[in-house]
Formats: C-alpha cells, sequence, structure tokens
C-alpha cells in the first residue's frame, strides 16, 4: 500500500523530502516571527535547513545547498549569539523557502543554463539574508563548502514520518496514493455487497429443509395408504431406508444452516468493519489542508499594513481527502477576502474603540452528520445598504424591490458573477476566483455557503459539506420500474399530493408548496421512461431547485433513506445525461444516482420548449402495444445495465446475457428483433457470435449491432466482415447515438 522507493528518482525523492521540510521550516518561521526567542523554533529551524543541505548536496543542486547553507548559518547565530530574527529578517527567510521549492518542483533540473539562474539567485538571497536592516549584527556571507563530498547523513525517507502526540506518543504515518486507497475502498465496498450474499442464500436452503419436509411427509402418506403386507420384505426395507436417509439430510441441513447463518453474521459484521476502516483511511485532518495559510494571511497583512492574527479551530478534526483537496482555493479566497476587504487597518481599528490587531477565524467541526467550515473577522461588516445601492444602480431590482429586501436576500447578491461593491480589482482578492466560483466550487462537492454580516462587527461565511464523497445519504424512490438514487443534500422537499390539488396555469401544472406554486414534471419524461399507472391517485414528488425556480419531480414510489457507496462510472461511457455517478443495493443490484442539476436543466430545456406532458395523462392502448424484443451480450455488468435502462427507458423489451455462449443459448431459445454484442467475451467472443448467426438460417436475417470499446478502423471492419450491421463504440452513450442506431435499424419500440 506504500509507495515503492524504486519507482521515484533521486530528484522525485528530493522533491518530496523539500516540500516536507520546507512545511516545517515555514511553521517555525511563523512561530518566530511572533515570538523571536523560542529557542526550541530556532533548533526546528536548524534541523530543517540542515536536512536541506544534505538532500541538496545529494543531487547536487548546489544553488539549494548555498540557500540552505546561509540559513543554517544564521540559526546558529541567532541560538548563540543573540542574533534577532525580526520580521523583516523572517521575510528574507521566508522567500528562501519559496526559493527552495521552487529549485525542488522545477521539471528542468538537468539544465545548465537553469542551473547557473538559479545560483544568481541564492547569491542575491545570500546577499540580503548578509545584511540585516538594522537589527541585530551584520552576518558574515557563508564559505562555500566542498559539494564532492556528501555529509555522512543518508536522505531521509520520503514514505514515512513521525509525529509526537501531545501526551509523546509517536504515530507513524505512511504516505499513500489516492489510487491505491480508492482501490482498497472498492475493495471494502465489493466485500460488503458480497457478504449480503449469504443471507439469500441461507433463504434458499430454508426452502430445500422444507421441500424435504413434504417428501418425508409424503412418504408416510404413502405408507399410510398402501394395505397391509402390500409390500414384500425388500420394498418395506427401501422405504424404511429411504425414510431414514430422509430424516438424516434433515438434520445435518438444520445443522448447516445454523452454521450458515452464524457465518453470515461474522461475514456481515467484519465486512461493515472493513469497509468503515476503508473509509476512515481516506479521512485527512482538517491541517493537512490549511498548512500555508498561515503564512498566506502573514504576508498579506505586511503587504496590506494590517495587524492580523489567524485563528485555526479543529485542525484534527477529519475530512475526506477529495474535499480536502478542492477546498483550498474557496477557503483561501475567502481568507484574502477577510484581510482586504474586512479587516480595517490599525488606525480605523483604534479610532472604533477596537483593538489595533484584527482576528480572522477559521473553525472546522462536525455536526449533525456534516462537515461544517466557517471563516470570520471582526472587520468592518458589510453594508447592506450599498449592496441595496448597487443593485439598484445595475438593474438587477426595481427601487421597489430593493426596499423590501431582507438582510439574507441582500447577502445573496455577493454571490453572483461580477458583483462587486468596490471600484477597482485588488491584487489581493481579485484573483479570479470571486463568490460565484466559491460558491460553485462548494456545490461541486455537494455542499452549500451562507454568509451573515454585522456592519462594524465582522462578516462570517458558513460553508456546510458532505464528511465524505465516498458515500452518500439519498433517497431510494422508482422511476419506469426502476430504482434511481436523489442526493438528500439536493432536496428541497419528498412529499405526497391528491391528484386533485395539481392545479394547470396556462397549460402548465403546479402545486402550492408553502405559499409558493411548484412545477410539476414527470420523472419518467425527462429520463426516457415509459409511464407507470398511478392507482391510488396520489402524487410522489421529489421537489428540487432554489427558491423561485423550484420543480417538482413526479416519481412511482418511495422506497427507502439509506448511505450509499458512490461508484463512479466508466470515464470511457463518457457523461450520461442526467446521472452522476452509480450505485449498489443492499442485494448487489445496481441503481443510478441523480445529477441533480443536470436534470434541473433538462427540466428547464422541456420547459422552455414547451414540451413538458400532462402527468396522469396516458397514451391510449399503450399496454396493448407489442414492444420490440432486444438481447444485449456483455460480460461487463455495468455496460449490460447501462445499455438495458437505455432501451428500456426507451420503451424495448430488453433481455441479457452474460457472455457469447450464454446469447447463443438465448438466441436460440427465443425470439428478437435485434442483438447488440460486445467483442471481448469468455466462452466465446462476439465476432464469433455473430459468425454462428449469419450460419444460421433462422437467425441469419437478425439485425445485429456490435458495441466495443475498440475505436480503431480495423476493429471496426473486422466486425462489419463478420456480418454486423452496425458498429458503436462505447464512448458515444452520452449523446444518445446508441438509441439513434437501434432506431435505425429496427425502428421505435412500438412501431
Amino acid at each position: 500500500m506504500t509507495q515503492d522507493l524504486s519507482q521515484f528518482s533521486m530528484r522525485d525523492l528530493f522533491r518530496i523530502e523539500a516540500e516536507g521540510q520546507a512545511e516545517a521550516l515555514t511553521a517555525a518561521l511563523l512561530a518566530l516571527d511572533k515570538d523571536p526567542a523560542r529557542a526550541d523554533q530556532i533548533e526546528a529551524c536548524m534541523r530543517a535547513a540542515h536536512s536541506l543541505k544534505g538532500a541538496a548536496r545529494i543531487v547536487e543542486i548546489h544553488a539549494a545547498v548555498t540557500i540552505a547553507h546561509a540559513m543554517e548559518d544564521l540559526f546558529v547565530l541567532a541560538q548563540k549569539h543573540g542574533v534577532r530574527l525580526g520580521h523583516d529578517r523572517i521575510d528574507v527567510l521566508l522567500r528562501g523557502v519559496d526559493l527552495l521549492l521552487s529549485f525542488a518542483r522545477s521539471p528542468d533540473l538537468e539544465s545548465s543554463a537553469r542551473d547557473a539562474t538559479w545560483q544568481t539567485e541564492a547569491d542575491q538571497f545570500v546577499l540580503e539574508l548578509s545584511q540585516p536592516p538594522g537589527e541585530g549584527v551584520e552576518i558574515p556571507a557563508p564559505v562555500a563548502e566542498p559539494t564532492s563530498a556528501p555529509e555522512p547523513n543518508p536522505m531521509p525517507q520520503p514514505v514515512s514520518e513521525e509525529t509526537t502526540s501531545a501526551s509523546g506518543s509517536t504515530d507513524r504515518a505512511l504516505r499513500v496514493s489516492a489510487e491505491n486507497l480508492n482501490r482498497l475502498l472498492d475493495l471494502a465496498g465489493e466485500s460488503l455487497v458480497e457478504s449480503r450474499w449469504l443471507a439469500p442464500f441461507g433463504q434458499s436452503l430454508q426452502r430445500l429443509k422444507r421441500l424435504q419436509l413434504e417428501a418425508a411427509s409424503a412418504l408416510e402418506s404413502l405408507r399410510a395408504v398402501l394395505p397391509p403386507h402390500a409390500l414384500d420384505e425388500r420394498a418395506q426395507s427401501a422405504l424404511d431406508k429411504a425414510q431414514q436417509r430422509l430424516l438424516e439430510c434433515r438434520q445435518h441441513l438444520s445443522q448447516r444452516l445454523g452454521e450458515l447463518e452464524a457465518t453470515d453474521h461474522q461475514a456481515t459484521t467484519l465486512a461493515h468493519r472493513l469497509y468503515d476502516q476503508a473509509l476512515a483511511i481516506r479521512m485527512r485532518p482538517f491541517s493537512d489542508g490549511i498548512a500555508a495559510y498561515p503564512r498566506m494571511v502573514r504576508d498579506i497583512a505586511r503587504e496590506l499594513d494590517k495587524k492580523v492574527r489567524l485563528e485555526i479551530v479543529g485542525e484534527r478534526t477529519l475530512v475526506d481527502r477529495d474535499i480536502l483537496d478542492r477546498l483550498d482555493a474557496p477557503l483561501g479566497h475567502l481568507l484574502r477576502n477577510a484581510l482586504d476587504h474586512g479587516i480595517e487597518s490599525p488606525g480605523e481599528r483604534i479610532a472604533v474603540g477596537k483593538a489595533g490587531e484584527g482576528v480572522v477565524r477559521l473553525e472546522a467541526s462536525h455536526r449533525a452528520g456534516t462537515l461544517q467550515i466557517t471563516v470570520s473577522d471582526d472587520g468592518r461588516g458589510v453594508d447592506l445598504e450599498r449592496i441595496r445601492q448597487t443593485v439598484i444602480a445595475r438593474n438587477l431590482a426595481s427601487p421597489d424591490t430593493a426596499s423590501k429586501l431582507s438582510a439574507h436576500e441582500l447577502l445573496e447578491f455577493l454571490f453572483l458573477p461580477g458583483f462587486s461593491m468596490k471600484g477597482e480589482v485588488t491584487v489581493i482578492s481579485g484573483r479570479g476566483v470571486g463568490l460565484d466560483v466559491v460558491q460553485e466550487m462548494i456545490r461541486q462537492v455537494r455542499g452549500l455557503v451562507r454568509v451573515t454580516s454585522e456592519l462594524g462587527e465582522g462578516t462570517r461565511f458558513k460553508l456546510e459539506l458532505p464528511l465524505t464523497l465516498s458515500v452518500v445519504r439519498s433517497l431510494i424512490v422508482e422511476i419506469g420500474g426502476e430504482p434511481y438514487a436523489f442526493p438528500f443534500a439536493h432536496i428541497v422537499r419528498a412529499i405526497k399530493i391528491a391528484g386533485d390539488q395539481v392545479q394547470t396555469l396556462e397549460g402548465r401544472q403546479h402545486f402550492n408548496l408553502d405559499g409558493q406554486l411548484v412545477g410539476l414534471v414527470g420523472a419518467h419524461q425527462v429520463l426516457g421512461c415509459a409511464p407507470a399507472d398511478n392507482p391510488d391517485g396520489e402524487l410522489r414528488i421529489v421537489v428540487v431547485g432554489s427558491p423561485g425556480a423550484m420543480y417538482g419531480l413526479v416519481v412511482e414510489r418511495f422506497l427507502s433513506g439509506r448511505e450509499l457507496v458512490v461508484q463512479p462510472l466508466d470515464p470511457r461511457l463518457g457523461k450520461i445525461k442526467d446521472i452522476s455517478a452509480a450505485a449498489l443495493m443492499e442485494d448487489g443490484s445496481p441503481l443510478l444516482i441523480i445529477d441533480v442539476e443536470d436534470i434541473i436543466r433538462s427540466m428547464e430545456k422541456l420547459s422552455s420548449a414547451d414540451q413538458l406532458a400532462q402527468i396522469g395523462r396516458k397514451t391510449a392502448g399503450r399496454q396493448e402495444e407489442k414492444r420490440k424484443r432486444v438481447l444485449v451480450v456483455d460480460d461487463s455488468l455495468t455496460v449490460r445495465e447501462l445499455q438495458r435502462k437505455l432501451l428500456d427507458h426507451r420503451g424495448y423489451e430488453v433481455e441479457v446475457a452474460v457472455d457469447g455462449m450464454d446469447g447463443w443459448n438465448a438466441l436460440r431459445n427465443g425470439r428478437f428483433d435485434l442483438l447488440i454484442s460486445d467483442i471481448d467475451m469468455p466462452r466465446l467472443d462476439g465476432i464469433e457470435l455473430v459468425h454462428r448467426i449469419r450460419q444460421d438460417a433462422d437467425l441469419r436475417s437478425l439485425p445485429v449491432m456490435i458495441v466495443s470499446y475498440k475505436d480503431r478502423a480495423e476493429d471496426r471492419q473486422r466486425g462489419l466482415d463478420a456480418g454486423a450491421d452496425y458498429y458503436l463504440t462505447k464512448g458515444s452513450f452520452q449523446d444518445d447515438t446508441l438509441i439513434n442506431a437501434v432506431v435505425d435499424l429496427i425502428g421505435e419500440a412500438g412501431a
């Protein structure tokens, strides 16, 4: 599971080592910036600089050796001779850390021209460091050390580090690739699903036990109806022996059933524990994703000539690694926003009775099954009246409407693209990531962002995020006879209403939800399914969207609410319209997870084109239509189910086969209007299956479509030469190409 050192070059190892030591060096320098007398932090700086010098010498990056050596000399002077590390000198040292990182991360490490440029930068750094601006004593430039003889200390191991807890105990932290973690989680999820097959297997054995009981009862009945002495001694002995054997079988089966139930319980428990542990491994402490923020806040505050203290709460809060990776840009922008727009200058703060030093607070915690992150400041706050005037000036609302907007409604305008109350874009907070982009990034990880502000007191952004992207709490519904999942995070309400509560306005159906009209759309129409009967007259509705733009999706049934393990769709399939991912039910059957944002866009398109079908209106004689039958042959469960759903939603009757031989047997025992087959399959591949069909007198006229990942011209020609009527690549599913090809070959399902 850990990374193999043999996979890395020495330069790769130096990069990994430099990143770790640079992080430690930065943290120690920031601590010294607040308290220059901390001897423990000076010692930490010396260790990091010494390690960087040795590592750079091993990989022969001489400029990095020069910088690290100069740093180490300064730290020795600070430790032994009392040289004070003031703010300006810390600035120079931090720039040195940046130079070391840029050297380590450069892809062009073999260029002599680059080496010369780096050495010039290193010499300039040493010059700056040796001429302190009036604080302490002058530092002599370091004497160059020979680079041919490396120090005896080995390159620090990049794959592990030791972290010391407050109690003094040490825990080994191993560097594991995201790919390995994802593979482990997938295997744990499969193990969890497979463990649930033991219960239905036990139920089938219970049915066998009942059959044995019925057989024993039949033998007893036979013995009872036979007249005395009807059987000779040999027959009587055989009957007695059969009854005895049957009794032994029942007893043996009962014993094994008990063992199976115990094994089922143990296997399910272990599978749950394995999955929970695999999921926990994906979690990282919040501190891993925010290590750069203290340095960023310090640098920006000095650039703006402000005094700011960054408070971080909840550094050990566990966050899904995928979510943590995506939070860097939005959190960075919110912090820059607080420094640039929120915190006042020391003079302004003192004038209004505040402390000269402002406070920006970053907090992470788990609450009510969600991850909550807040970014707050004690600055000037947001002037709601200025927002109101800006809204009017930009014609975003009439003066009358703007005057009635609440504080919450006014603050929501901050998330509009391009909305700003500042006349100029600054270098600090105008970096291409506005609050609208922050909101979109948070939505991409299924989260929400809210803002509150008090004029003169400060502003607070609150982010609510799922604990993990690997598991999603969902409402399972039935649409077109198939299960689908709606993530709870995107559901406004799930309700049942009577049919007579539906209103029709301008030809469109609505219902009233808390005083707001919500448009009704049949989920079967959006997803292309056949409408189902509604015997009880009630409508089951999933409400999605935002205030002022909500839709009610009518589904057939509410099945359950549960946590689903998200299974990403094969990227070779492309983007499936209205679908975000897949999952497995407890019985192992697959279902699709709805992409709510996508399905809202689909509903808006249908509405704008005036193509919405009336809810409850049926097509006359639909049930009497004879649907065309399609046989899908593919050894991939995912592809097989996807094709089946696509065809079934279009109205075709679909049967599936798991390989070529299974498909051949199905063709000989049934009647089909079309065969859709993969190429590479066990037992009998698709090409041989097509050969057999074309040589069979009863099947040779059957239309055949090959669907394969192979998209080379020679593969396509090979399939067509075998007798296929159509060759399609699996990546074409995203644009209805499969359905269009089926219609071209055999027409619509009921035609």
